[in-house]
């Protein structure tokens, strides 16, 4: 569950809430963490805790939205900044470190949707929170070995990334070991390098700062640890979930309900029929980026995560190896994620571009071919460990108990691409065709 930080979304003022210490107690409870009845030892005073208690005491009650932010990107105490924390002896695993196939299938659907545009002489793939690197090493294989379509197009890549540690990994699973990496700390483009195939490659701390061109976006498990705001319906209209310290229990957090409106009361619906909602700020304003980009300058956004499409209520939640951890004990020791609402996005694009989606993953990768691409690499395949590994890894993917289910792909198209009329037409373009946007519908394989 890879970490953007977006500039300029601070929507609560922090003098408002130092003016409501009064708060009330919340009688709401998350259902996917414990209610706080912890004893004192699985209670661990950690750093980030003592940081947010002093931030209480100063300023009063904070917002969910708020607590995420700091635990999770805090500059010096944050859980992403300095940490590793996918794969087995992390916190969780995702997509891509469980099948290569996973990979491979988006990288076929970026190429199709660039023969489907019209082919254009060059682009720019861009990935939001890239983890690893393991999916975009999975996807540039793939360019490498369809490169023969691919040979006039002019490729870079861009990576949005705030973690150092993890941009170092990255640096080590993409780049080519024989070319040095250009660092400028000071820089908007942070690193530069050469991946393996050839390929210009740079890293950037926000979407801003990446060239706004015709541009393939890719966002994994991404906007689902971008910052929630969250709110209870009371008697009295809607109240914002804060967290404050707990007055009997020392060194220990508590929810509360604020007293008054807050400014982040604004996102809710006013035809909204939940009783609990969680909206995210921040989404809005990376969508609202990307759409623009994409109406002008064309290329699409593929998005996958964990979501719903505005039916859900509370879904924030912690976890900490590989288990769901209560959101509020040793904060910075796990990761905190709440399901992205798609009707929120969706909302967020402003008619800019078109959406689609969401669909189930499971729905999605059988679109992409998965089963052919599963038995391919089965009938090449001698090795029993190798086959076990590769059957297992499709069940992880497919399995509506497992990911099948809980993983949902979205996309933003232009316009013009639903109706085969390209962004703009050049010499090294070629005529596109009202295709169906592979994924989202049944392919016809020949």
């Amino acid at each position: 569950m890879s970490v953007f930080a977006a500039a300029g979304v601070g929507l609560l003022c922090a003098g408002r809430l130092c003016a409501v210490r009064a708060v009330l107690p919340c009688l709401w409870r998350g259902k996917y963490f414990s209610s706080g009845n912890e004893p004192a030892e699985n209670n661990p005073v950690t750093p980030m805790l003592r940081h947010l208690m002093y931030k209480i005491k100063s300023t009063g009650p904070i917002t969910v939205a708020e607590y995420m932010k700091e635990v999770l990107t805090n500059p010096a105490k944050g859980y992403y900044v300095n940490r590793d924390m996918l794969g087995e002896k992390g916190d969780f695993i995702t997509s891509p470190e469980i099948s290569q196939i996973f990979g491979e299938l988006l990288g076929i659907w970026f190429i199709s949707e660039w023969i489907a545009t019209g082919k254009n002489a060059d682009f720019q793939l861009v990935e939001l929170g890239p983890g690893r690197g393991t999916l975009l090493g999975d996807i540039l294989r793939v360019f490498s070995q369809l490169a023969s379509v691919l040979k006039n197009c002019d490729i870079s890549i861009h990576l949005v990334e705030v973690s150092q540690k993890l941009s170092e990994i990255q640096a080590l699973t993409l780049t080519e070991e024989k070319v040095l990496l250009e660092r400028n700390a000071g820089s908007p483009v942070y690193m530069k390098g050469v991946t393996k195939s050839g390929i210009p490659i740079s890293w950037y701390r926000d979407l801003q700062d990446v060239p706004k061109e015709y541009s393939f976006y890719l966002a994994h498990e991404f906007f689902d640890v971008l910052p929630v705001h969250k709110f209870q319906k009371t008697p009295h209209g809607w109240r914002e979930v804060l967290i404050d310290i707990d007055p009997q229990v020392s060194d220990k957090l508590r929810f509360v309900l604020a007293p008054c409106a807050t400014p982040a009361e604004a996102f809710i619906q006013c035809d909204e029929t939940r009783d609990h909602v969680e909206v995210c700020p921040d989404a809005g304003v990376i969508i609202q980026e990307l759409s623009q980009r994409i109406s002008l300058t064309g290329g699409a956004a593929l998005i996958a995560d964990y979501g719903h499409d505005g039916t859900k209520t509370d879904t924030f939640r912690g976890f900490c190896g590989h288990r769901l951890h209560d959101v509020l004990i040793a904060p910075g020791t796990a990761d905190l994620t709440a399901d992205v609402d798609f009707s929120y996005l969706r909302r967020m694009s402003q008619g800019k571009v078109a959406s689609l989606g969401p669909v189930k993953q499971q729905t999605f990768l059988r679109n992409m071919g998965i089963d052919v691409r599963l038995k391919v690499l089965l009938d090449k395949s001698d090795e029993p460990s190798l086959r076990q590994q590769l059957l297992q890894g499709y069940d992880m993917l497919m399995n509506p108990t497992k990911m099948g289910e809980r993983f949902n792909f979205f996309a933003l198209i232009p316009h013009q691409r639903l109706h085969g009329r390209n962004h703009q037409t050049n010499a090294c373009q070629s005529k596109p065709s009202p295709s169906p946007v592979a994924g989202f519908g049944e392919l016809a394989w020949r």
